[in-house]
């Protein structure tokens, strides 16, 4: 047959393939995110997290390290709060010897060459567990932003590198770019959950931190999920604002808008594989319906593809082993 052109010339042997491919997966993409608690030495399994723990400091330590030498740059904390240390206006932020202060002081000290990304938002410390002040049954936005900002403050007064603000409020980047940028923490950086949507993929998230809200939805403040166009927009307001770098979440089912948000903007582009897109996989692969490794590699390559230069993600410990080997 007279073929000309034949596309499989390209894929003949793995040298072959190797030379041709487009987008290549490298630990230093990844994010590893982190659950840390009280305690010492402590581990706790998170039921619909296969292979994720909920670490005590030390452990935290010791995972950062790990990670550091798989070639993984950063970690992203996430902590664990005690009901008896929640309330209304997530006070326990504040406090410079919580436990994510201590734990970010642990990490600076230990593995200073690992950049630490803090989150901001009132859920793991509100006794309502909503992202923002609630009252009479609303959540406010412009009385939350005063309380983010001290939080950033004090995770930067720490040694955060990143402060990363994921409650959806309007306005909240430029209201925390100003008040670090007046106390002095002008290399701060900030990675703003920009495109959050309000995704039926975040249940083992709040079950490793007991955030779930305790009544009502997050849907006045985190996205529809049948919107593109105003992914875009917020986006844009959040850059103006002085994020440094965005994020998409999740990752999965938006790879439309992280290929949008990455032609749209200039700033680095994030994009959280989270809990939900990672516990289905290991589900699957449990079952025996798919070989989970594969899978895990082939939705995380998908993520590269479509635009993120960074992602976070539960499986970057594993996948990077998987590249290194």
């Amino acid at each position: 047959m007279n073929l000309p052109i034949r596309p499989r010339r390209n894929r003949k042997n793995a040298a072959l393939r190797a030379l041709v491919r487009e987008t290549i997966l490298s630990p230093s993409n990844f994010i590893l995110p982190l659950f840390v608690m009280e305690g010492k030495n402590e581990k706790s399994a998170i039921r619909s997290m296969p292979g994720v723990f909920r670490v005590s400091r030390d452990l935290v330590v010791a995972e950062a390290k790990r990670a550091r030498k798989l070639g993984i740059p950063a970690v992203a904390l996430f902590p664990v709060i005690a009901d008896r240390k929640k309330d209304k206006r997530a006070t326990e932020s504040k406090n410079r010897d919580g436990l994510l202060q201590k734990t970010i002081r642990d990490l600076k000290n230990a593995v200073p060459e690992i950049a630490v990304i803090t989150d901001v938002a009132m859920d793991p410390y509100s006794s309502d567990g909503h992202d923002g002040l609630v009252k009479s049954g609303s959540i406010l936005n412009d009385e939350t932003l005063p309380i983010l900002a001290d939080m950033a403050l004090n995770q930067a007064r720490a040694g955060a590198d990143i402060v990363a603000p994921s409650d959806m409020m309007d306005g909240r980047v430029g209201y925390i770019r100003q008040a670090l940028d007046k106390s002095g923490f002008t290399d701060t950086g900030i990675l703003a959950y920009s495109a959050k949507y309000a995704s039926a993929f975040y249940g083992p998230f709040r079950e490793a931190l007991d955030s779930a809200p305790k009544h009502g939805d997050k849907k006045t403040y985190q996205m529809d999920p049948a919107n593109r166009r105003e992914a875009l927009r917020e986006v844009k307001l959040d850059v103006a604002e002085g994020a440094d770098m965005v994020m998409v979440k999740p990752a999965l089912p938006y790879l439309d808008i992280l290929s949008d948000i990455k032609t749209a903007v200039d700033v680095p582009v994030a994009a959280y594989h989270v809990s939900g897109e990672y516990a289905m996989i290991k589900a699957a692969g449990k079952l025996g319906w798919l070989d989970a490794d594969k899978a895990m590699m082939e939705s995380v390559l998908s993520i590269k593809r479509a635009g993120a230069d960074m992602i976070l993600t539960y499986a970057a410990v594993e996948l990077a082993e998987s590249l290194s080997s």
